[in-house]
């Protein structure tokens, strides 16, 4: 099925693509509406254009293609499902998400990843292409972020302020960051077999995507960030 977004509002596509008898849609001329895709589950999302704020707020289970940018709050507390966007987000990308994936070729805002966090099964992960933005994986609960800095041109592929709170989960960076500060009350180390045998299968489905060297990135050296186990911030939560 076919929808021009053309003209109508978030209400108008969202009951479209809800009613249809279809799985697969494809949504032309998309441009800042938001909410697509809120809460929906069993369905397959190509937008052409530029989706607004909140671009699968909810997600249940749907599959959301992005044949551009997408702007803020992508993925936002959602709850099962892929995400794949073909060019950059904006910021909040995964904000309080609990589960699904997040595949982001190019570069993530500010504050990517912002209280992720993960139940039993539900491990949800967030994998950026480029660089992201400051206050990556703050107050992070669980969950992974993966970060690759292609075409990074030579700057660090993380602003400030990394980890702010983080007190679950795991953050993976490509390759040795002397330059870049983690608070106090976190751990890196470089990557082992153990770490590339959990993340490695999220790096190929990115390279799947978006047609980047599986071998050439796998063969890399990566950091892995995690919250101190003896000096947890979880501690500065707790009022005894």
């Amino acid at each position: 099925m076919i929808i021009n977004s053309q003209g109508l509002d978030p209400r108008e596509i969202n009951e479209l693509i809800r009613t249809a008898k279809e799985k697969s849609i494809v949504l032309n001329n998309c441009l800042g509406q938001r909410f697509i895709g809120s809460g929906l589950g069993k369905k397959e999302i190509s937008i052409n254009g530029i989706p607004g704020n909140a671009l699968g707020a909810y997600l249940n289970g749907a599959s959301i293609t992005v044949n551009g940018n997408a702007q803020d709050a992508v993925g936002d507390t959602m709850d099962s499902g892929e995400i794949v966007i073909h060019g950059s987000a904006g910021d909040a990308a995964g904000y309080s998400m609990r589960g699904g994936e997040i595949y982001i070729k190019n570069n993530a805002g500010y504050r990517a990843g912002v209280h992720m966090k993960e139940y039993k099964q539900k491990k949800p992960v967030i994998v950026i292409g480029g660089r992201a933005g400051s206050f990556l994986g703050e107050y992070q609960a669980g969950g992974i972020i993966i970060v690759l800095g292609l075409n990074s041109d030579g700057r660090p592929i993380v602003s400030n302020f990394p980890c702010t709170g983080m007190h679950g989960g795991k953050m993976i960076l490509r390759g040795e960051l002397p330059s870049i500060h983690f608070p106090h009350q976190t751990t890196s180390h470089t990557a082992d077999e153990n770490d590339f045998a959990q993340f490695a299968p999220f790096i190929k489905k990115y390279c799947n995507y978006f047609g980047a060297d599986y071998e050439k990135l796998i063969n890399d050296k990566y950091t892995v960030i995690t919250p101190d186990s003896k000096n947890p911030y979880k501690q500065m939560y707790v009022s005894n």
